[in-house]
């Protein structure tokens, strides 16, 4: 019987939760009237995305970094930088995005979010992350609300 890495059972984890995502996004009804795009192919696409980046990270080689089964206790590094502080700091993060995602609006909130993890997470170019994180919470804001006619909370912001 073989042993599975780390990233495999993290696959098997993710393949679940994509395999039960699926399940429900294919129980959301049609919309009455027809349309190119319908209610349930945003959904049903992010589950067979998952779906198939779970099955890439199961056959995937692990590096002898990336796939390290064991983690080093005998480094003390500073306390929000081990990997259970990660985990934490990262919930509390995105606990903190929900909160904020009415008052402070999606472009604001979600900008915030990428920018500041992308900075605990050690990334030290901040202008090209601030220029990133911007970038794409725009473009998803703007496809979205244009494109897709979905409402998005604008905030502060006067769009």
């Amino acid at each position: 019987m073989t042993r599975f890495n780390t990233n495999q059972w993290l696959a098997l984890v993710l393949a679940l939760v994509a395999a039960a995502y699926l399940a429900m996004a294919w129980q959301i009804p049609n919309f009455p009237l027809p349309r190119p795009v319908d209610s349930d192919l945003f959904p049903k696409v992010l589950g067979i995305s998952l779906l198939l980046l779970a099955v890439c990270l199961f056959f995937e080689k692990p590096s002898a970094v990336a796939g390290a089964d064991e983690v080093d206790e005998s480094s003390h590094g500073p306390l929000l930088l081990t990997p259970w502080a990660r985990v934490v700091v990262t919930a509390i993060a995105v606990a903190a995005y929900a909160l904020l995602l009415v008052p402070l609006g999606f472009v604001l909130a979600s900008t915030l979010l990428c920018f500041g993890l992308t900075a605990y997470y050690g990334y030290r170019r901040h202008g090209v992350s601030l220029a990133t994180s911007l970038g794409i919470v725009l473009a998803l804001y703007i496809t979205m609300t244009r494109v897709m006619d979905v409402y998005l909370p604008t905030g502060v912001l006067p769009f």
